[in-house]
């Protein structure tokens, strides 16, 4: 396609922090991009816990968007500390981030804060909501059609997908799905933590708390607002509920099943189990296989997690999606045509994502182990 980005029709499909950033710096530079999204509107649903900023590629991408000083007066430093529990409740492992500038560590924000930040940044009408994308169909000249579940259509000459771990824009490039990690999520929370669960609270200190060991876990994340997301962790089956016969609406089924699954780890911890303020979410791992990558498609790329869906043990996705979106945006714009843009942007993205996905893998594989409380202490020790 010998379309110019200025020219082209961009259409990036996925409201996430990976999209908004590309769609944000193409317009800093002159460029429009449309940006459709499934939910109904920017508060639908809940955008989960809170992310820390790597400076050479979450804030890389935040100080290319403009953004940087905006993303910094609302960032928690101190979410940086990381804590290490055994499963008697005694902390192993304890530390607080460097008392220097917030730029210099990895300062934490709540993810429906940063998407908040980024989509303010937009033009008005850039994002249009309640356009879940149905179908993709290829038109001919390397431009393409989307298909809404609304009924409604609209043609590109590039289709971004940023559409996440179960991206339908994926299918026209590679014929990978996602596959569970055997490690399950049951997410829960603590509200108004430091005064209705104060020995919860100290226990998960300011940042994020992990109690690994013999293939289960928790991990405990300070949020803004005094709230804390529980994580309780198994190597398990992907229906291990239908397996125990539970039923996942059922609160009280959920919690006796849990505390079954962690007979033995101290009362301290199994708190996380019993103490929740919002029920129980179960939430499987999925990740992409490794490598993932296809073969170059006129009008078509991946970003995020619909490029390169990991696990959360890589601490990458999020930083990754948006180093992606800034990437992409930034060779659209020096590029000749879009078609010269996306082999540069994939030339990069398709290395880094491989390494990065390989370090994820490494990362839940160690951390639910058998001796995943001494492998997990090592890495500690070692990288702090």
């Amino acid at each position: 396609m010998n379309t110019t980005p200025a020219q082209a029709r961009i259409a990036i499909i996925g409201a996430g922090p990976g999209g908004l950033i590309c769609a944000r710096v193409l317009q800093e530079h002159g460029i429009t991009a449309t940006v459709y999204d499934a939910d109904a509107s920017r508060t639908a649903r809940d955008q989960g816990g809170s992310l820390d900023m790597h400076p050479r590629s979450g804030q890389h991408a935040l100080r290319e968007a403009g953004l940087l000083d905006d993303f910094l007066a609302e960032a928690r430093p101190e979410g940086q500390q990381m804590r290490l529990v055994g499963r008697d409740g005694r902390i192993l492992f304890d530390a607080a981030p460097p008392a220097t500038d917030t730029a210099e560590g990895n300062p934490e924000i709540d993810r429906g804060q940063l998407r908040g930040l980024l989509l303010d940044s937009l033009k008005p009408d850039t994002v249009h909501w309640n356009h879940k994308l149905s179908r993709v169909t290829p038109l001919g000249d390397a431009t393409h059609r989307l298909h809404f579940a609304d009924g409604t259509t609209a043609d590109a000459d590039l289709v971004v997908g940023a559409d996440g771990a179960w991206s339908r824009v994926r299918a026209l490039l590679s014929g990978a799905s996602p596959v569970y990690t055997g490690v399950t999520f049951v997410e829960t929370g603590l509200g108004d933590a430091d005064h209705r669960h104060p020995d919860l609270a100290r226990l998960t200190g300011d940042g994020t708390m992990m109690a690994l060991d013999n293939n289960q876990g928790f991990v405990a994340q300070r949020n803004s607002g005094g709230h804390i997301r529980v994580y309780v962790g198994m190597r398990t089956a992907e229906n291990w509920h239908q397996q125990a016969g539970v039923d996942l609406t059922d609160t009280a089924a959920v919690r006796e099943a849990l505390l079954a699954e962690f007979t033995g780890w101290s009362p301290e911890l199994l708190g996380f189990i019993t103490a929740t303020d919002t029920g129980y979410t179960n939430r499987p791992l999925y990740a992409l296989p490794v490598p993932h990558t296809w073969t170059r498609t006129p009008g078509l790329t991946l970003l995020g997690d619909a490029a390169h869906l990991m696990s959360p043990f890589s601490g990458m996705g999020a930083n990754l999606a948006m180093l992606d979106g800034a990437d992409l945006a930034g060779a659209l714009i020096a590029g000749a045509t879009v078609d010269q843009a996306i082999t540069a942007y994939e030339d990069i993205l398709m290395p880094r994502s491989i390494e990065a996905a390989e370090g994820a893998a490494e990362g839940i594989d160690s951390a639910f182990a058998p001796d995943s409380a001494m492998q997990t202490l090592a890495h500690m020790t070692q990288h702090h």
